[in-house]
């Protein structure tokens, strides 16, 4: 395709083709999600174990464990984009817990120690 062709090609404003150009910006983006949280090389490019993954995750979600799934998954999620701002940036990521998310309203009591 020569420089003038694709350069008419990017300024299509019909409607249909703004919207192919929307869906792959938006499957290019949940792709890059999948490569951000290191899955496709903890499977070695395993498309349908990927695939296997992303099923189970709708599973969970069609559950009666939906809301606390969506919890926990949303506050991973945001401090992997924290931390990934931080690398950017250049500053050490900030030191979170690891422990896992508790459903919102949940309080945990923490144990008193005896001095010995």
């Amino acid at each position: 395709m020569s420089r003038l062709a694709a350069g008419r090609a990017r300024h299509d404003t019909r409607e249909w083709q703004v919207k192919r150009r929307e869906r792959t910006r938006h499957l290019i983006e949940l792709g890059g999600l999948v490569v951000k949280a290191g899955l496709a090389e903890l499977v070695d490019d395993d498309r349908a174990v990927l695939l296997g993954l992303l099923v189970e995750a709708a599973s969970k979600l069609r559950s009666d464990d939906r809301e606390q799934a969506l919890t926990l998954w949303r506050r991973r999620g945001m401090r992997a984009f924290a931390d990934d701002a931080d690398a950017v940036q250049g500053s050490p990521p900030t030191r979170r817990s690891t422990a896992p998310a508790m459903p919102s309203g949940t309080t945990t009591a923490s144990p008193v120690k005896s001095a010995r």
